[in-house]
């Protein structure tokens, strides 16, 4: 959420950075709502203040024996007390209009982030890898006769409807495998706090990290009011949620495996065929909070902790920044990650990394109590992938395919294999 005490002070830049994301200036409005409300606030004030000094006032011309200002001072005090419950509720009710305001618009971009419409004009940071040059034309992962009994699109169907899946034996344990792996790694060589979540929260939970007001239609709730999260960035962020932090507490790197639900909304018709955009899947999230000024260097960190999974398994990928048209609600910048898919013959992402500033903490009212014992700031909160577990599985089996329909398996992925090196083309682990 927006500081409204900064808007008034700079509505130009705010609305310029508005405008880099395609937005229509805003300032104008907020500032008509914010206006009307401090008038409502000086009017409850000034109403309270009448209305106490004829209360004071009431007694001296009780004493006298005055009826009539008696009655006249009671009257007063009568209406002034209606006026000042009329201009609270006011208040209360402008308030709560400006806050649904500012809480619907994104966050703004850093000066650095490129301008741009859409995922064509983000622009390519670095490479990594080389991808693989194949002796025959290679398969997408659903097609790999090592997967598809493994890889049960048809039951999920029967189960659940599309954009599901069913993963059973060798291909399931490959899919553990890796979350396990991934969770390891950030634990053992990263130094992330591993924390288990829930998946169902309150609204309270959904606001706090951006999902709410605006994009409800992009996630599932249940009968009871709670919200399947759509990423444990939503419950790890919200760990801190209405907290005033230590200086010295920060930074908080935490990594949760989870399952994730999104009704993906708006996407139909993009990636039907195999486990590349589904409805449930699963991640291993990612979540820093951090001092202010901290942020920065903290978002290239937790850049280079997704990416090392990705060359610890041998895979191509490149990293990108997102152009201004690009990012998403709450960042003000965005590394996006995109590994190589020899069957698509294409990058695609695998892991989104955002710095949101204070963002999300100002939804949250978290605040961080300086060391020299200063005024509490809002503290800052990242997010990564570490990485989307599915689409791993996908690159693992599509960049590790063989001519005899086996598949030749990350030797960092041994260990959590038992030993195991390849899948079979009859789908056993060998």
């Amino acid at each position: 959420m927006h500081d409204i005490r900064w808007i008034r002070d700079n509505p130009d830049a705010f609305d310029a950075a508005l405008g880099r994301l395609g937005v229509e200036a805003a300032s104008p409005s907020l500032l008509a709502l914010d206006e009307a409300r401090r008038g409502a606030i000086h009017e409850a004030e000034t109403a309270q203040a009448e209305q106490n000094r004829a209360a004071k006032e009431i007694g001296a011309a009780k004493s006298k024996g005055d009826e009539a200002e008696f009655e006249r001072l009671r009257t007063l005090v009568s209406e002034k007390k209606a006026a000042v419950t009329e201009m609270q509720a006011k208040a209360r009710d402008l308030d709560a209009e400006l806050t649904d305001a500012l809480m619907r618009l994104p966050n703004l971009p850093f000066d650095d982030v490129p301008e741009g419409t859409d995922e064509t004009d983000n622009v390519e940071l670095r490479r990594w890898g080389t991808p693989r040059t194949f002796d025959f034309a290679p398969k997408e992962h659903y097609e790999l006769p090592g997967v598809q009994d493994g890889m049960d699109f048809e039951t999920a169907a029967k189960l659940s409807g599309s954009r599901f899946v069913v993963l059973s034996g060798a291909v399931a344990r490959l899919h553990r495998a890796l979350a396990q792996f991934m969770l390891d790694t950030h634990v053992t060589q990263n130094g992330l706090t591993e924390t288990w979540t829930p998946v169902l929260v309150r609204d309270e939970m959904m606001f706090g990290t951006g999902q709410l007001p605006k994009f409800g239609e992009d996630s599932y709730r249940t009968r009871e009011g709670w919200w399947l999260v759509p990423t444990a960035e939503v419950t790890l962020t919200n760990i801190v949620n209405g907290l005033t932090v230590d200086e010295g507490y920060l930074p908080r790197r935490y990594v949760a495996h989870t399952q994730c639900f999104r009704s993906e909304a708006g996407s139909a018709g993009r990636d039907t065929a195999g486990m590349l955009r589904q409805h449930q899947f699963e991640k291993v999230e990612m979540v820093s909070v951090t001092h202010p000024d901290a942020s920065l260097e903290e978002h290239e960190r937790m850049t280079r902790c997704a990416e090392g999974i990705l060359e610890a398994l041998e895979l191509p990928y490149r990293t990108v920044v997102l152009c201004t048209g690009d990012m998403g609600f709450g960042a003000r910048k965005t590394h996006d990650i995109e590994v190589w898919l020899p069957g698509q013959d294409n990058y695609r992402e695998i892991s989104s990394v955002s710095v949101c500033g204070d963002f999300q903490a100002r939804r949250m009212n978290a605040r961080m109590k300086p060391a020299d014992g200063g005024k509490p700031v809002f503290l800052h909160t990242l997010n990564g992938s570490g990485l989307a577990v599915g689409r791993c599985l996908i690159a693992v089996l599509e960049n590790g395919q063989e001519a005899d329909g086996s598949v030749t398996l990350p030797s960092a992925l041994h260990p959590w294999l038992g030993g195991k090196t390849r899948l079979s083309a009859e789908g056993e682990l060998l």
